[in-house]
């Protein structure tokens, strides 16, 4: 009879400890979720919050590649006398060993000569071509009387206290040296940010020098969504200072996307709703982080950006963003207001 009655209730115990595992596992994963979202509206009880000492929201692409030709002198002087609060531009070295300014490598494209700057002595450089087609205004094309390719010293020399937003192209260890070492010449490493999509190419930037803030490569890029949608993401520590990234709502309408996969129409339907999360934006906000957006040319975009939880927008049109910035007041200069004293 004893060793009855056991085999009866033995699966009667079962049950009940399972069903007292998932009642468990039940509450441990609702507490889980409501720590994650409570913290991710209140990071900082975990993080202190960073510092950056500028704050922009018309950042000018290419140096406002809309208005005059991409990336030359003329095209950054305008874009600040217009209102442009940072420049955004991107680096190659010559033969000879001189950093210059310039989206591509190779300059089809710019001047119609099939040349590689890295082959090139700086006395050499071709002239940008009278007329260029604006990568993310499809059809549109600038123009302007300064039409020579400019050092990044020059650059600095001529705007001291701007925010420069460097994205290196290459993966040159004396290019990435002679960034680096330019930055602390000019006594700029709180207001130049290091920019490249490479994760191996940015630890090389901050080994070279660590003090300039930096943006999140492709893989942090897509870490930090996984950190996200998991709930990881409040606990983690995160050490970029910007996030910057596409707005998908331009891709096929004002720019042609280099990967097939985002020239259809779903992949970047999906694209954009697993990205541009206000909640995301806003969180990285509090923790003292700008998002920037880009490239937005048309006023929807803008607003679009804005609206997502952007504290910043990158355009080819720095007179177009300004006028737009000046006509809503009401949005947000950025909510890292705090400024530290440069030393």
């Amino acid at each position: 009879m004893t060793g009855g009655q056991h085999h009866l209730h033995s699966p009667v115990c079962g049950c009940v400890a399972m069903e007292l595992c998932l009642v468990v596992l039940g509450c441990l994963a609702m507490a889980y979720m409501l720590l994650s979202v409570f913290l991710l509206w209140n990071p900082h009880i975990l993080h202190q919050k960073k510092l950056l000492e500028f704050s922009s929201r018309n950042i000018a692409h290419r140096g406002g590649s809309g208005e005059k030709l991409e990336n030359t002198m003329e095209a950054f002087t305008h874009a600040v006398e217009v209102g442009a609060d940072m420049l955004e531009l991107d680096c190659h070295m010559t033969k000879d060993g001189h950093v210059i300014v310039s989206h591509d490598g190779n300059l089809l494209r710019q001047t119609g000569e099939d040349v590689s700057i890295s082959t090139l002595d700086l006395q050499d450089l071709p002239l940008y071509k009278e007329k260029l087609e604006v990568t993310f205004n499809i059809g549109h094309y600038s123009t302007g009387e300064d039409r020579r390719f400019v050092l990044l010293e020059d650059v600095f020399k001529a705007f001291p206290k701007m925010p420069i937003n460097i994205e290196v192209k290459e993966d040159n260890d004396e290019l990435v040296e002679k960034v680096a070492s330019l930055v602390k010449s000019y006594r700029r490493n709180p207001i130049t940010v290091w920019a490249t999509e490479s994760n191996d190419l940015m630890n090389k930037c901050r080994k070279q020098n660590p003090d300039m803030p930096f943006s999140f490569t492709i893989r942090r890029s897509l870490l930090l969504l996984v950190l996200f949608y998991t709930g990881l993401l409040p606990f983690i520590p995160l050490r970029e200072n910007l996030l910057q990234f596409y707005l998908p709502r331009i891709f096929n309408r004002k720019y042609t996307p280099e990967r097939n996969i985002l020239k259809n129409r779903l992949a970047v339907f999906l694209f954009e709703k697993l990205t541009m999360r206000k909640a995301l934006f806003q969180h990285l906000v509090k923790r003292g982080m700008q998002v920037h957006l880009f490239v937005c040319n048309e006023d929807s975009d803008i607003q679009a950006a804005f609206a997502v939880g952007a504290t910043g927008v990158m355009s080819d049109y720095p007179t177009l963003l300004s006028d737009w910035l000046k006509e809503h007041p009401d949005v947000p200069s950025i909510l890292v207001t705090e400024t530290k004293k440069s030393s």
